[in-house]
């Protein structure tokens, strides 16, 4: 087995791990740290394909920004202490440890089974992962679809504009009413009802 392949299935298992840790903890602090390490192993999985755009732009992106997002959004929300709840093995715990242990078998399949040699990656991979080789392919073979989503996504902006602005229009109408209507409102509300 080649260091490559030793620090992928590394890598892996941390991701694996930092996964489930991140989902198990009832602190919302615990899971977003966990999952800043989670991160941080899908950006090394992606550095052992040859990736490394792709590693770069998971930390920048998704370890940095989104993340950041998330723990202003936990912040904000003031989370308090959480009332434990008693829970007793039901169909949904025993459905989980069966897929468990149906993963974990295939997975002990896996490590347990002869290399072929068909894991190994072509020597045209270190370039391909390249900001080059990505911008090449993005703008040559798929500019149509490109483009494509760049029109969706400016529909989308365009339409979530037009609904704010509806809403706040909707928002500020009942402000406007004159001194008129008012003293009609007044009066009608006086007279008494038959």
């Amino acid at each position: 087995m080649s260091l490559n392949s030793l620090l992928f299935f590394l890598f892996a298992v941390g991701a694996i791990a930092t996964g489930i840790v991140m989902i198990t903890r009832k602190n919302a602090v615990t899971s977003a740290v966990f999952l800043i390490a989670h991160f941080f192993c899908l950006s090394a999985l992606y550095l052992s394909l040859q990736a490394q755009l792709l590693a770069l732009l998971q930390i920048l992106v998704y370890a940095g920004a989104i993340m950041v997002l998330v723990v202003f959004v936990i912040m904000l929300l003031n989370l308090g202490a959480e009332e434990k709840a008693s829970e007793t093995l039901n169909i949904r715990g025993l459905l989980g440890i069966t897929v468990a242990g149906v993963l974990g078998v295939q997975l002990l399949a896996v490590f347990m089974a002869r290399p072929s040699g068909h894991n190994e990656l072509p020597p045209i991979a270190t370039s391909n992962g390249t900001v080059e080789a990505l911008g090449r392919a993005l703008f040559t073979d798929y500019i149509f679809p490109f483009e494509a989503i760049s029109l969706l996504l400016l529909a989308a902006i365009i339409g979530a504009v037009l609904l704010a602005k509806r809403h706040l229009e909707q928002v500020e109408a009942p402000k406007n009413i004159s001194t008129d209507d008012i003293s009609v409102q007044h009066q009608l509300s006086d007279k008494p009802v038959h």
